[in-house]
């Protein structure tokens, strides 16, 4: 089998015209995306690349995000996604840890790739003005000949996820996989013909990218905006006439803030399908936007979408599909009855289901895949009658906002600043969303730190999804025999420290 990117130019064939995708006022036809990432894809070799060479693309939500994405796969080339949030030391590791023959970047986010350290010579980058619509490449004379077509068991993406703890991953997604995660999305979505998918998340997340193949399976097609907007989301909804929609995190939390509107009625939205709605959302949210809501489970590792909630409990996140087996084992890998809690573990019943691996980390992989499944560090709860109930995770990390933060990363930027002798994250109870960060700091010996500007000087490193919402300062922590911080017995209170969000609040009333 090949990659199941290429059938879009099967269908180009058949019928060029048909609606792929919608961005803005602008039609991309299936004709369009095949034509455009042929000619992305001859461009690419035309500038000495070879296949299997690794592509990385730091970009915004556009048409020629997606020329790029199908004529890389064409090209037999590598995909690295990288979220254009990342900045510093993060976003230095991961341009160093993927080794890209090329950087694709939009021309807004150049300094940040220069200010990192990337830019330093080895590194060939291509920036792209905001109204560019093709790829210009310098050509250095080389036969921009079409490779044979890649298969669909070859690694096409490296996806990066904070994971559980230390540095980020490079989790290797093969083109297969992302087969698996659209037709997931069909089974989620219960999708027909005619349907449209809203798009409001990025497609370097797998949240975004898990769509790309969808209108190739269903005649179908996609509404893509750049960004996420809170006050405007029904108003583009209703405008795109979308039938889905997706969440993460505290996007549903954040909807329902909004003032009623005409809008919370006047869509055509059928499905909203996801991860991380609390549950006394789901109900709230239901009732008042006419929605059903299809909670699932997953991780990019696992071809993103693992279980799914259609018909069942609210609370849960449902029942696998069909391609995959799910256990909930002990600390001494023994399956644990209904009602009582088990680490997740996954396993193929289809070839090609689970990732390989993450790229260039033995240890991780030891760590996760073992014995051909998948120990996601996650906690679950089975019902007697098999649904599934998220309850967290194993490890060192938090999930905020449908993103992984591992406290690792928090850590390693904190302890930088001068005046910073120890700290430790944990995740709180959020307001909106799974969880916020608190970092507990011991200021070195001689010196004071002022929280405000200790969290700005935070977000200039981490940037802001990052950046710890609480700050606390402590004299000592308490610790293991092996001088490890028990971050259990750390207070998960929120009452007893600086909040970045009451402090802005304050700053806001002042200015008023």
């Amino acid at each position: 089998m090949t990659s199941p990117f290429l059938r879009i130019f099967d269908l180009a064939q058949m019928d060029p015209e048909r609606l792929y995708a919608r961005f803005g006022e602008r039609d991309i036809t299936i004709g369009d995306v095949a034509r455009n990432s042929e000619a992305v894809a001859r461009i690419l070799l035309a500038s000495g690349l070879t296949p299997g060479a690794r592509v990385a693309v730091m970009m915004e939500n556009r048409p020629l995000t997606i020329s790029l994405i199908f004529g890389i796969a064409r090209a037999g080339m590598v995909w690295v996604p990288i979220n254009t949030r990342q900045q510093g030391d993060s976003l230095a590791y991961q341009l160093g840890h993927c080794r890209p023959a090329l950087l694709i970047v939009d021309e807004a986010l150049l300094a940040k790739v220069r200010d990192c350290g990337a830019d330093d010579g080895h590194l060939a980058i291509h920036s792209l003005a905001d109204d560019a619509d093709t790829l210009d490449l310098p050509n250095n004379g080389r036969a921009d000949a079409l490779p044979a077509p890649v298969e669909a068991g070859e690694t096409f993406a490296i996806m990066y996820t904070s994971g559980t703890t230390g540095a980020p991953k490079g989790v290797q997604v093969t083109h297969r996989m992302f087969d698996y995660a659209a037709r997931a999305v069909s089974i989620a979505g219960g999708i027909e013909d005619g349907d449209v998918m809203f798009v409001w998340e990025p497609l370097y997340h797998i949240g975004g990218s898990q769509l790309l193949l969808l209108p190739l399976m269903h005649r179908v097609h996609l509404h893509l905006v750049r960004r996420f907007s809170a006050s405007g989301f029904w108003g583009d909804v209703h405008a795109s006439g979308a039938t889905h929609i997706h969440f993460l995190g505290g996007i549903l939390q954040i909807l329902l803030r909004n003032p009623p509107s005409p809008n919370d009625r006047g869509h055509r939205v059928r499905v909203a399908w996801g991860g991380g709605c609390a549950r006394d959302d789901w109900q709230a949210f239901e009732h008042r936007f006419g929605v059903d809501i299809r909670e699932a489970y997953g991780m990019t590792e696992a071809s993103s979408i693992t279980t799914i909630n259609v018909g069942g409990p609210v609370g849960s996140v449902g029942k696998p599909v069909p391609w995959f087996k799910v256990e909930l084992l002990d600390e001494a890998g023994q399956p644990v009855p209904p009602g009582e809690r088990g680490e997740i573990v996954v396993s193929e019943l289809e070839e090609g289901a689970l990732f390989k691996g993450y790229l260039d980390a033995p240890e991780a992989n030891a760590r996760v895949l073992r014995g051909g499944r998948l120990f996601t560090g996650d906690v679950g709860i089975f019902s007697e009658d098999g649904w599934l109930t998220f309850q967290g995770r194993l490890n060192d990390s938090i999930r905020r906002r449908g993103e992984n933060i591992s406290a690792w990363e928090i850590e390693s930027a904190a302890l930088k600043h001068p005046a910073i002798a120890e700290v430790a994250m944990i995740g709180v109870k959020a307001d909106i969303g799974e969880q916020e960060i608190k970092l507990f700091v011991r200021p070195a010996d001689g010196h004071s730190i002022d929280a405000p500007q200790l969290h700005g000087w935070l977000t200039e490193q981490l940037g802001r999804y990052r950046a710890p919402r609480y700050i606390a300062f402590v004299d000592s922590f308490p610790k293991t025999p092996s001088e490890r911080i028990r971050k259990g017995l750390l207070p998960q209170t929120t009452d007893d420290c600086w909040d970045a969000e009451s402090h802005a609040r304050t700053l806001l009333t002042r200015t008023a």
